[in-house]
């Protein structure tokens, strides 16, 4: 289970929960075909943005196996929505949670989305308490896999043409990291 003490301060983001008020902003990244290309959703309108936006205002937090929290990241000087990102509870028996981060490619560059979810990695294992935390992404996306990499998790698995996504076979890596590892690699 996890609560957050909202809203949570980094060096230059604070990460909150989303706000009926972050419509625009989400929607001008979600409707973004470059956004979308490698994520299991197609492109959004203004009323998918809407709905998504609901989901994520109504689960401020994670409660229960298969609840999805995602934070608000917003850029503490400017107020500026910057991107999201997620953190799933997979697993109860097992300790297991999965990150994913999507971020507004106007603020890429900057190092905003590594130290969002470092914040969240934090939270998984230190709040959380959470034993194991994948990332996963469409093989083809190396931005996301460099950040996995500089996050600190580890490429576990290449899998080839398992998923089909829209209208096609898509390859995935999977990428790890145990407490013992957060535990053990000290402060960024």
């Amino acid at each position: 289970m996890l609560r957050p003490d909202y809203p949570i301060k980094t060096d230059r983001l604070l990460l909150r929960p989303f706000a009926t008020t972050d419509l625009d902003a989400l929607h001008a990244y979600q409707q973004l075909p470059e956004v979308a290309r490698y994520l299991m959703w197609p492109p959004r309108d203004r009323e998918q943005a809407a709905a998504s936006l609901r989901y994520r205002i109504e689960h401020p937090t994670l409660e229960k196996e298969g609840d999805i929290l995602v934070f608000a990241v917003e850029h503490q000087d400017t107020g500026a929505l910057l991107g999201d990102v997620n953190l799933a509870w997979v697993s109860e028996s097992d300790r297991a949670g999965e990150i994913g981060f999507v971020f507004d490619p106007r603020h890429h560059g900057h190092g905003y989305a590594r130290e969002a979810a470092t914040e969240v990695l934090r939270l998984a294992f230190e709040e959380a308490g959470l034993h194991r935390v994948i990332g996963r992404a469409d093989a083809r996306n190396d931005a996301s896999a460099k950040l996995m990499t500089r996050l600190g998790l580890r490429k576990e698995a290449h899998f080839v043409k398992n998923e089909y996504v829209k209208g096609e076979w898509t390859d995935e890596v999977v990428f790890a990291m145990l407490a013992e590892e957060w535990a053990a690699r000290g402060k960024p």
